[in-house]
């Protein structure tokens, strides 16, 4: 679905010995451990004990074509050529130990338990990089299921370091809220180009007529439906569409990723004649996020989020509080959940089709058709939203961000889409997250983030955490539950 803008992750296993244990204790286990994960990791031949014997593991994986690796202590392990493993290979490296208990406990033991210790220490000293599970030391079947959850941050992790974000004009005034440092990018290894508006214009122009744009036109009808979108539309969204992918192919440079952040309004719509929003949702829909107005760090959250998730995300204003009336008829004694638990989540209509209600449709900006277009005329060029109520679904809710000082911040939230009807425009749905009005105001209020957040349509809290924890944010927020209060919580209230 995310088709190729999304790296697919090809791992390797390679076992370490320390030269005073049994080297077999390391090879039979990383052995045990292939067995029980199935195909799909590449198992190195080399057990590693030397740093001679470092080198030709690194060179055998490399050659395997593997951009993600698993090194194993299958015993104690020697610090200095497990640790050259991770400064030699270019790829996130896991460390993992093998937990005792297969055998002998005189001749087959191996206190990798201890050597794990040793690792980290050197890893360290030596500032290298290296992943680390919650708890790393397992049996085969244990590790096979940590190689499993390293899998969607290793795809977040290799799809950073060949990210190139693009951007489009600068932010819209009033909206500095999208403004942050571009420092941050860097310190993550990703890296940016930023455009004029005009030049996205000139592209636009050079790609009237092209001889594509037919079949484009067909596939956003039979996607959509019939009386489901603008026919007379569908031309200029299909040249737009275009010139973004051709864009992304002829600017990616030594890059091999792409993420878009683009002005949206005022001017765009006027000069491009139609409102940019379900282009955008199809672009998501392939793996390419393209942010709203410039939103830099948002175009950012929502790759790392199709990343980890595997799925198509979305970018909403945490916008409005829930009606009263509507969380009486809708919510309240139907869902465990208080009003302050929940939120509705909206954007003009950029949320890809697939994770929209059977209702639908490509309609007007009604926020921008008031500022834009004469009062009282028919929409016209604000024409071109993706608009109606978000299906139902689990979700998270998360961002990471750059603030004011470069300091690269994050937060993390899971919940859930209600089925519950909004009764409003846009691409909308109401949200629920646990203690959210504390969250709103302790976290996204005190620690002054932006009203954007990217959604991801399943729980991957926990892989987002691990991606944020390696990329070396400190500050990873959640919604703490009421028994542990925030910093800034008056304990009074």
């Amino acid at each position: 679905m995310l088709g190729n803008n999304i790296p697919e992750v090809k791992l390797g296993i390679i076992a370490v010995s320390r030269d005073c244990f049994p080297i077999a204790l390391s090879t039979q286990r990383r052995q045990n451990i292939v067995a029980a994960y199935g195909k799909g990791v590449y198992e190195c031949s080399v057990t590693v004990e030397n740093e001679l014997d470092m080198v030709k593991a690194v060179d055998e994986v490399k050659g395997a074509g593997c951009n993600a690796l698993v090194v194993f202590l299958g015993n104690f392990g020697p610090e200095t050529p497990e640790t050259l493993i991770a400064k030699n290979f270019d790829g996130p490296c896991m460390f993992v130990a093998a937990a005792e208990g297969d055998g002998d406990m005189i001749n087959g033991r191996g206190d990798a338990y201890c050597g794990m210790l040793n690792c980290s220490y050197n890893l360290g000293m030596r500032k290298i990089k290296g992943y680390i599970p919650e708890y790393p030391v397992g049996t085969a079947e244990e590790i096979a299921d940590m190689i499993r959850e390293f899998v969607p941050i290793a795809r977040a992790l290799i799809g950073l370091s060949s990210l190139k974000l693009i951007t489009f004009g600068p932010r819209p005034q009033d909206f500095f809220a999208c403004n942050a440092p571009i420092k941050g990018l860097y310190e993550i290894g990703v890296e940016i180009e930023e455009n004029s508006e005009l030049d996205l214009l000139v592209a636009f122009k050079e790609h009237e007529n092209d001889p594509r744009i037919p079949a484009v036109c067909e596939d956003m009808a039979k996607e959509m439906g019939e009386g489901k979108y603008y026919p007379d539309l569908c031309v200029r969204m299909a040249q737009f569409e275009l010139t973004l992918l051709d864009w992304a192919e002829q600017h990616k440079g030594s890059r091999q990723y792409v993420a878009f952040a683009d002005k949206c309004w005022p001017a765009f719509p006027s000069q491009f004649g139609f409102e940019p929003c379900y282009v955008n949702s199809r672009l998501a829909s392939r793996g390419i996020p393209v942010s709203c107005e410039v939103d830099i760090y948002g175009a950012l959250s929502e790759y790392i989020g199709m990343c980890v998730s595997g799925d198509t995300v979305t970018l909403l204003d945490i916008n409005n509080s829930v009606p009263q009336y509507i969380y009486d008829e809708d919510i309240k004694g139907k869902y465990d959940y208080k009003l302050t638990d929940t939120f509705m989540g909206f954007h003009c209509g950029n949320t890809p089709e697939c994770k929209m209600c059977s209702s639908r449709a490509v309609k007007y900006q009604l926020i921008q058709h008031r500022l834009l277009e004469p009062a009282g005329s028919e929409p016209d060029f604000t024409r071109g939203t993706l608009e109606g109520d978000i299906a139902a679904s689990p979700i998270t809710f998360y961002r990471l961000q750059c603030d004011s000082e470069g300091v690269l911040r994050s937060y993390i939230a899971e919940g859930e889409v209600l089925d519950v009807p909004c009764r409003s425009f846009g691409g909308i749905g109401i949200f629920a997250i646990n203690e959210m009005g504390r969250f709103y105001r302790h976290v996204l209020i005190q620690k002054r983030y932006p009203h954007h957040g990217a959604v991801a349509f399943s729980h991957v809290g926990k892989y987002l955490f691990e991606v944020f924890k390696f990329l070396g944010v400190s500050d990873i927020a959640y919604n703490q539950p009421k028994s542990l209060p925030y910093p800034t919580e008056n304990p009074f209230c």
